[in-house]
């Protein structure tokens, strides 16, 4: 068993190994002054572009090279522009997105895998284009850590805005590198700021309770995290959504926005509508192979096993396992190569899509009302 990082120049090395397994050897590069950024971002899939390493893991899938994104630079990031002034930022892993106005930079988000590197990314686009390198406004996608909690580092006067749900999240955490904002919202916001523009909608609980929807009107861009993933299966049990009848639904919201580029918050490469568009039709494969299997999983083995030693909670392990197994099967094999790591959690995926099922729509199969 591999032991974690024990220093901070072990986690840097451990953080970059890590991200580098997840691009492919395509980079932004400075030419004539102007910040020039791989073709990929607005198209469907990667063209040429080979996966990152010669060897392939032995216990999984290989990635398909549509799912990894452009090459970080020796400091372990990759900058790139979304169009015109927006900008985004990726470690392999985690994404950020800002704007570089007339007055200063306003930052979406801030994950502690990127950390100081968004500062350099900042400093790389504004040595260029001459705009202040200040960030002066913050927007909090959502409490969660893994995405704003590097927030810290742009010191104590920026302009932080959030929903409310995140006001109140962020104050039960008492995290000192998440500062709580002092901007708050319920439905709408429309931050204006040195000529630029972002609309801020929240349409209710998806991921977490507080998760907005950072739209870019300018640009055609949607931030929206943990709800899509470009190229990849959803994160394991449905990236931990806490309503996850909602979360299926926020997808479709997102498709409802005219956007042509999405920052979903994770892995290494920007989206497309055509990604939007395979996750749903892989999140109602996953539902429908999820409703056949708590239709025709038989638990009486199961319980005439476990049922004599009063062991309830073995009845049910086995059998949920049994029932995510049984839905996951097909949806992998269908997946496989076309959605990366599509063998790694679509049983972690189909479990969480069958106790929504159970739990949030009723549909409980063998546990319905007695006769």
């Amino acid at each position: 068993m591999t032991s974690a990082p024990r220093t901070p120049a072990d986690r840097r090395r451990f953080l970059k190994g890590a991200a580098t397994a997840l691009a492919v050897p395509v980079a932004a590069t400075l030419v004539g002054g102007v910040l020039v950024e791989p073709a990929y971002a607005n198209t469907a899939a990667l063209p040429g572009s080979t996966r990152a390493g010669a060897t392939e893991l032995p216990d999984f899938a290989p990635i398909p090279a549509s799912a990894l994104g452009p090459a970080l630079n020796a400091n372990g990031y990759h900058v790139g522009r979304i169009a015109g002034n927006l900008y985004w930022v990726t470690d392999g892993a985690n994404q950020a997105m800002f704007l570089s106005t007339r007055q200063g930079v306003v930052m979406v988000d801030a994950p502690p895998t990127i950390g100081h590197n968004l500062l350099r990314a900042i400093d790389d686009v504004t040595r260029v284009n001459g705009r202040p390198s200040e960030v002066t406004h913050q927007v909090y996608s959502h409490s969660h850590a893994d995405h704003i909690g590097a927030s810290v580092l742009f010191g104590p006067d920026v302009v932080r805005i959030a929903h409310a749900e995140t006001a109140r999240l962020l104050e039960r955490a008492a995290d000192p590198n998440r500062p709580l904002p002092n901007v708050t919202f319920e439905d709408k916001y429309r931050l204006r700021v040195g000529g630029e523009t972002l609309h801020l909608d929240y349409h209710g609980p998806n991921h977490s309770p507080d998760n907005i929807f950072i739209y870019a009107p300018d640009y055609a861009a949607l931030m929206l995290v943990d709800v899509l993933f470009p190229g990849w299966v959803p994160f394991r049990g449905l990236a931990v959504s806490q309503e996850i009848p909602n979360w299926i639904k926020a997808q479709r919201i997102a498709m409802s926005y005219p956007w042509q580029t999405l920052v979903g918050g994770h892995v290494g490469r920007l989206g497309v509508r055509a990604d939007g568009r395979t996750q749903i039709q892989y999140i109602n494969d996953l539902e429908a192979s999820a409703r056949a299997a708590l239709t025709s999983v038989d638990p009486t083995a199961i319980v005439a096993k476990y049922g004599p030693q009063g062991n309830a909670w073995a009845i049910f392990k086995t059998y949920l396992d049994a029932v995510a197994e049984t839905a996951a099967a097909p949806v992998v094999a269908k997946y496989t190569g076309v959605l990366a790591a599509a063998d790694v959690f679509t049983f972690d995926n189909a479990w969480a899509m069958m106790e929504s099922l159970r739990l949030d729509t009723g549909f409980l199969g063998p546990n319905g009302i007695r006769p």
